[in-house]
């Protein structure tokens, strides 16, 4: 009998970083290891009480039992206008400009399939969202790492990238402020990405999963700042970080006409679209949720400060965050990502996520996440402390 075996494209693709780190924490869990994670970017503090009261009245509205609106329902939609005018300043046509998806991942997995033929190249943040790479690599196209370096404040270098792979490239990906290393972009990025893409045809993939989590008066702007039209700019949001929502999945994405279409016909055929009633909840956080937003702001950035109060006392070179909720720093002399992580996690049953878990070019650092309540936070920093010394 001929043995069944996977396609190749899934013999190349690589177990999800954060679903291995999952399962070393049952492993260790299972063995009677009090862990405290610091790995996984997943809010700590349940969705607040106001979305999740809409939601559960809207599950027994019996229309919402129903094959929900492939593209996002329209009260959605223009919800999603309505943020985007308060929050950005920009008018937004919820008909045509605005897609519904089940949280971001999915949208951006889908972006190569939609926008990729074999031959042209992405362009991704290294180190980065994996995901990034992997969607691309799945359909058979190709990619351009673009190293973000501590001496460029982790910031893509758009001057170093080929003009033979600007030429070739159809996708850049940025995500700013950046997981994994907490960077944020200034104006002159903006604009500098904005002229390149225009002047070689490239739609900048822009992933907002974090562009409400900023601290010290730095606000995330839109990449409709730079690009008026909308001509070569997508931006991708999630409610997952500012609203507490990660388990709900629920994201949209925010283009031209063009692209809208593009990424609805592809969408209309691999999925059905999200469940209605969670999308009544996301028009309450959209419409209601600043203020929720700013409490879990202040909270994570008094988190951030522990960990760096931490690190500085142990001497741990690391980048300070304006935005996001991780720490990038840079693993102690002797050790590699995975060394460093490994024997951490073995000793102090603190998990830290390797750097380079999220490219080649993170190899030297780990990552800390701040995802969790403050006295196991400070206990986590102290183990690390004490393991270092």
């Amino acid at each position: 009998m001929r043995q069944i075996q996977e396609a190749e494209r899934i013999k190349n693709l690589p177990r999800y970083l954060f679903a291995e780190i999952d399962r070393k924490k049952k492993e260790l869990i299972s063995k009677g290891v009090d862990i405290i994670s610091l790995g996984i970017g997943d809010p700590d503090h349940p969705t607040p009480l106001f979305i999740l009261k809409r939601i559960q009245k809207a599950l027994y509205n019996p229309n919402n039992h129903r094959y929900p609106e492939y593209e996002g329902a329209s009260f959605l939609r223009k919800a999603v206008a309505a943020f985007y005018k308060r929050r950005f300043g920009h008018n937004i046509n919820p008909d045509t400009e605005v897609l519904i998806t089940i949280g971001s991942k999915e949208a951006i997995f889908h972006l190569p399939y939609a926008f990729l033929n074999n031959e042209d190249y992405a362009i991704i943040p290294d180190p980065g969202y994996p995901v990034y790479g992997i969607s691309t690599k799945m359909i058979g196209a190709n990619i351009h790492k673009a190293p973000l370096l501590k001496e460029n404040n982790f910031l893509i270098d758009i001057d170093n990238i080929p003009p033979k792979i600007l030429k070739e490239a159809k996708i850049i990906f940025i995500n700013y402020p950046n997981n994994p290393t907490g960077a944020t972009a200034d104006e002159g990025f903006f604009k500098k990405l904005v002229k390149i893409a225009k002047q070689y045809g490239i739609l900048i993939a822009a992933d907002y999963a974090y562009s409400d989590i900023t601290f010290d008066g730095y606000k995330t702007p839109s990449m409709f700042d730079f690009d008026k039209n909308r001509d070569v700019s997508l931006e991708f949001h999630s409610l997952s970080k500012p609203f507490n929502m990660t388990g709900f999945r629920i994201g949209f994405v925010v283009s031209n006409e063009f692209v809208i279409d593009v990424l609805k016909r592809l969408k209309t055929n691999m999925d059905s679209g999200a469940f209605t009633a969670i999308q009544e909840g996301a028009e309450e956080a959209l419409l209601k949720g600043d203020k929720a937003t700013r409490r879990m702001v202040e909270i994570y950035q008094k988190r951030r400060d522990i960990v760096v109060d931490t690190l500085q006392k142990c001497n741990i070179s690391f980048f300070y965050p304006k935005g996001t909720f991780y720490v990038w720093a840079e693993v102690p002399n002797g050790f590699s990502s995975i060394s460093f992580v490994q024997d951490l996690m073995e000793k102090t049953g603190v998990i830290v996520t390797p750097g380079n878990g999220f490219g080649e070019y993170g190899e030297g650092f780990f990552r800390i996440s701040t995802t969790i309540n403050d006295k196991r936070l400070k206990e986590a920093m102290q183990r690390i402390k004490n393991f270092l010394s």
